[in-house]
């Protein structure tokens, strides 16, 4: 199996909090996440201010970061064409994440389109990004199931991540958006779809408890996932799923499972440390 590569995702976890975190933080706090040696760093969004006011400020922390000695590259996320004109003209920027619902009442709510339209979207977007020299990272959401009644299973997984195949997209991250995923089902899906795309880069991006953290990395290693999302203690959750938000993955849980597997995660742990004390510091 390929090296494993953990994104950590700030964005997510600053995005629910009410009080406004000052800008000058969030640049420290990513300028510290910049020297762990993380693949990705999910580190804003070009969304509606009005929808996520606590990153309007995403373009000003971005002109901030000095990645002069990083090779962590750089992820926004974007609900639209307009957004990923945005992002497009920011040449720090390696990432524009998609978030692409397979619940059409959850991509109403998250994107206010319907599943039709967003695949008209992802086309128009995976254009620009490709002129842009930079490449499209779809989130296909409710990966696992949801809370809304809509139609799932492993079959219409399979069937979006086809679609999405052949809209040139290379790189997809099934989210457990609420928390859903159970290790059976994380097992099947990524057992399918590794094997039947294989120019898909797939990654993992759960939502989970404490008590259910293990189960859902064993399961989707085991299956061959080696690109995994976490956030410091677990913090965020989406506040477009449901009213009852389930937290991150915790980025702490990803290195012990690694660490005890004695599988190399690549991270610089004393700066880890850091970076952790500064989020204890100022997403409270």
């Amino acid at each position: 199996m390929d090296e494993i590569k953990i994104t950590e995702c700030p964005r997510d976890a600053m995005q629910g909090i009410k009080k406004w975190i000052p800008t000058q933080d969030k640049i420290g706090y990513l300028q510290n996440l910049l020297k762990v040696g993380f693949d990705t760093l999910d580190c804003g969004s070009f969304v509606s201010s009005k929808v996520i006011p606590q990153l309007k400020d995403t373009g000003e922390v971005i002109r901030g970061l000095d990645l002069t000695s990083t090779k962590t590259k750089l992820l926004v996320i974007i609900a639209n064409l307009r957004g990923a004109e945005i992002a497009c003209n920011y040449d720090q920027i390696n990432y524009l994440g998609f978030p692409f619902s397979i619940s059409e009442n959850f991509q109403i709510r998250n994107v206010n389109k319907t599943i039709k339209e967003s695949v008209k979207e992802v086309q128009s977007i995976a254009e620009m990004v490709d002129n842009s020299n930079k490449e499209l990272v779809v989130y296909l959401s409710m990966g696992f199931g949801n809370p809304y009644g809509d139609p799932w299973s492993p079959s219409i997984v399979s069937f979006w991540c086809e679609k999405l195949s052949d809209l040139g997209v290379k790189k997809i991250s099934l989210s457990d958006t609420v928390g859903a995923a159970k290790k059976e089902d994380i097992s099947s899906i990524f057992n399918t779809l590794i094997p039947e795309f294989t120019d898909i880069n797939f990654g993992a991006h759960f939502h989970t408890t404490l008590k259910n953290w293990y189960n859902k990395v064993d399961a989707a290693y085991s299956s061959g996932c080696n690109s995994f999302d976490g956030v410091i203690n677990g913090l965020g959750g989406c506040p477009m799923a449901t009213s009852n938000l389930v937290g991150n993955m915790p980025t702490q849980k990803l290195i012990t499972y690694f660490t005890k597997k004695n599988i190399s995660h690549n991270l610089n742990l004393l700066h880890f440390e850091s970076a952790l004390n500064y989020s204890n510091r100022i997403l409270k």
